[in-house]
């Protein structure tokens, strides 16, 4: 498994770090997520889709906040991804983020996964 770090980009509210695993590129968001920091998430989730990554796995657990305009960046992401024949799995989520989900039913078009394990192991999503 290819552990290697592929980028990162910081903003004081948001961190995101890119890294490949396999086939997959795992996208990790640290912070919030939300109309002022949603392009330092789209940027590399963009990237990842234009180095021919079919699958984006988003690793949540460090994600604290989410409004509507982080939830359609990773709405966006999934579109191009299943464009691509591929899918965007969603892990670890936060209650919080997890609400923002739930409530406006976008939980149901994504592949959610307790553990980066599972997300990783399951490659329909």
């Amino acid at each position: 498994m290819d552990r290697g770090t592929v980028g990162s980009a910081q903003s004081g509210r948001l961190l995101v770090e890119v890294r490949e695993e396999g086939s997959n590129a795992v996208v990790t968001p640290a912070g919030e997520l939300d109309h002022h920091t949603a392009d330092l998430l789209r940027e590399p989730l963009d990237d990842c889709l234009a180095k021919g990554f079919k699958r984006l796995v988003i690793d949540c657990a460090r994600l604290e906040f989410c409004d509507s305009t982080g939830l359609n960046v990773l709405l966006g992401a999934r579109l191009k991804a299943e464009a691509a024949g591929g899918g965007v799995a969603l892990v670890g989520m936060q209650p919080v983020v997890a609400r923002v989900f739930e409530i406006t039913g976008a939980d149901a078009v994504f592949s959610v996964h307790d553990t980066l394990q599972a997300a990783l192991a399951d490659e329909s999503g």
